[in-house]
């Protein structure tokens, strides 16, 4: 039976807790590679292990960054042709995507494999973390390609709103990550080496499941990889540029962020660290309501169904509001708790629960940003959310998180952050209200239109 959904027709809130659920929970698996690496390393190697960890995982999210978010430009234009009924137009796309982001991926590759030390040492990696750091940053280089397939895979199913099935996929690399961590970090005696070779070894056996099951059960129509049109490259480079610099600008604003930390001292680097585990796993929900929104609306803007698209993002941003508080609320109350789950120094324990203890009321307007600029994306304007997320990270975040932390030591790291937060999804909402983003239309020939019809 397919699970494939059709967005365009139907209850909306039924579809989005139906649809977005799966998400959570497959983003939860995810995250779990970090997190599960996180408990071993710092409880069997100690606090500077997983410092080297934490800093090596920031530059490995800024090198695949840029072809995380070219990938995320298959939402945008796989669920608008999925609105379009236009199968052709689904499988040429899928071709031109599958040739692109693996060209992207042995380069960016080879990039971070090569000029690790350098990166890390522009940093400020303490002199203590460097050694662990790099090596563990070069074997998560070799295994890019990886983490880039399975995730694309699931990416392309749930432009055609099917959510569950990459769970399949996920729960395997987890499963095997769990078991191989112990295996190489502590039984082999690899240190931080195991870790990241557990990591990319239980990514590389999800990657070639999901090639196998995807292709047994036709669940999308994929096709021997040839070399794709000319237009479907530029209008793939024309969404996904922009989307890829976004994923960009994320990632080296969390870097930078992370030179603003390593400027205070290892024990706050490791505090900084473990909330930073804590973070990815609260922001799930905002995170995978995006992705959400991003394939509801883009289905419903491929057939320009605007009230739909409306209500897509209205009942994104209530959703988002009610589980956030609720998270929120959970950390103040056990913030403690949760940074001893990964370190166990008094210093390093002592700052990670003030940090989360401050930034957990701030995480609903971060989500706004998330549901917003979804919404914003699915229509094309790639563009324009670079420039939000420009302003998101290297005019407000970075800055005031700078700032403040030269006025209040250590203490404005989380002050700093949150103000960006608030004043950030102040200037998406400005955009999604008074912005011309509902003007972009992505195809213009009769082969990307629905049954052969223009639009």
């Amino acid at each position: 039976m397919s699970r494939q959904q059709d967005f365009t027709e139907g209850n909306i809130v039924k579809q989005m807790l139906v649809f977005s659920a799966p998400i959570i929970f497959t983003n939860l698996l995810q995250v779990s590679y970090q997190f599960t690496d996180s408990l071993w390393v710092g409880n069997l190697l100690g606090g500077n292990a997983l410092g080297a960890v934490a800093v090596s995982s920031t530059v490995i999210f800024t090198i695949l960054s840029f072809i995380i978010g070219i990938n995320n430009a298959t939402l945008t234009i796989l669920s608008q042709q999925k609105g379009k009924d236009n199968e052709e137009g689904m499988k040429r796309y899928l071709n031109a995507f599958v040739v692109v982001l693996t060209a992207m991926a042995v380069v960016l590759g080879i990039v971070g494999f090569l000029f690790a030390e350098t990166i890390l040492g522009l940093l400020g990696t303490p002199e203590a973390m460097i050694g662990e750091a790099v090596t563990y940053l070069r074997i998560n280089a070799l295994g890019i390609l990886f983490l880039l397939g399975y995730n694309f895979i699931g990416t392309v199913l749930r432009a055609v709103g099917d959510s569950r099935t990459p769970l399949r996929f996920v729960m395997i690399a987890v499963v095997l990550n769990i078991f191989l961590d112990p295996l190489l970090i502590s039984g082999f005696g690899l240190g931080v080496d195991g870790a990241a070779y557990a990591t990319i070894l239980s990514q590389g056996s999800a990657f070639l499941y999901g090639i196998y099951y995807v292709l047994k059960h036709q669940l999308v129509p994929f096709s021997v990889p040839k070399l794709p049109r000319r237009e479907e490259v530029l209008l793939i480079l024309n969404l996904g540029v922009p989307s890829g610099l976004q994923m960009s600008v994320i990632s080296a604003g969390v870097a930078a962020i992370m030179s603003v930390v390593t400027s205070h001292g290892e024990a706050v680097v490791a505090g900084f660290s473990a909330a930073q585990r804590l973070d990815s796993v609260i922001m799930l929900p905002a995170q995978a309501l995006g992705t959400a929104v991003n394939s509801m609306a883009g289905q419903n803007i491929g057939v320009r169904k605007w009230d739909r698209v409306s209500k897509i993002t209205k009942y994104g941003l209530l959703y988002n509001l009610g589980i956030m508080l609720l998270l929120a609320l959970l950390l103040v109350l056990l913030a403690e708790v949760a940074i001893k789950l990964f370190i166990q120094e008094p210093e390093p324990v002592q700052f990670g629960s003030h940090y989360l203890r401050i930034i957990a009321f701030f995480y609903p307007f971060l989500g706004i940003n998330f549901i917003l600029n979804g919404t914003v994306r699915a229509a094309g304007a790639m563009y324009q959310v670079l420039i939000l997320n420009i302003i998101s990270f290297w005019v407000l975040r970075y800055p005031l998180t700078y700032v403040c932390s030269q006025l209040l030591g250590e203490t404005g790291i989380a002050v700093g952050m949150g103000i960006s937060f608030v004043i950030s999804s102040l200037f998406a909402f400005l955009y999604y209200r008074y912005g011309k983003w509902r003007e972009k239309k992505l195809f213009q020939n009769k082969l990307d239109s629905k049954k052969g019809e223009s639009e």
